[in-house]
């Protein structure tokens, strides 16, 4: 028998690596996030081969549907001034490289067969009644609900943290939203009815 979902496997595994590795490696910001588009359509599919369809579906309808459309917008309207890209590069790539090594030794502990033995890892098959959406909300908010927490957590310090990088202050200059002068606003003193002669 034909290993079909082995192959399947395989060139979408393939295709999520060299997608990821293209994001790092490519120099123009909107080429990295097509292939970081790409990446994602491999991930969903092999979230499906894992009968995870919520989670295939999430992926794709909110993060390449939406975010990663939005991040493409705002990317090709940015002027990006890429030599100072450069020179931040080239300032932090000591921290970057050391961050690396750290990542791959990571990478490296955590999958010798001591910690996560493949041979012994196989793709699970369930019925037709399974639901996956109610059993990964069961354990989110059961047993992994701190986990949960703490990662809304961060991602509102890093919210609050990118507005306030980008955030420079007021230019001036720029006009601002007066509200009380809003609410003092009626129609005698904005509209004006003028009489004109009819004109054949």
């Amino acid at each position: 028998m034909f290993p079909i979902y082995e192959v399947i496997f395989y060139i979408f595994a393939v295709i999520l690596l060299g997608a990821a590795v293209m994001v790092i490696l490519s120099r123009n910001p909107v080429r990295a996030i097509l292939f970081l588009v790409l990446a994602f359509f491999a991930s969903a599919v092999l979230w499906m081969m894992l009968q995870a369809e919520f989670l295939a579906l999430v992926l794709i309808f909110v993060y390449v549907g939406a975010v990663m459309t939005l991040f493409l917008f705002v990317v090709m309207m940015l002027n990006i001034d890429l030599s100072k890209l450069r020179e931040k590069f080239v300032r932090y790539l000591p921290f970057g490289i050391l961050a690396m090594i750290l990542l791959v030794g990571l990478t490296i502990y955590t999958v010798v067969p001591k910690h996560f033995p493949v041979g012994e890892t196989y793709l699970q098959q369930y019925g037709p009644n399974y639901n996956n959406t109610q059993v990964m909300g069961t354990l989110l908010y059961t047993q992994y609900i701190f986990p949960f927490e703490v990662a809304g957590l961060i991602l509102l310090v890093a919210i609050i943290a990118a507005i306030s990088l980008a955030f420079y202050g007021r230019k001036s200059g720029t006009k601002t939203q007066k509200i009380a002068d809003q609410l003092k606003a009626n129609k005698q003193d904005r509209l004006r009815i003028i009489k004109m002669k009819a004109e054949i």
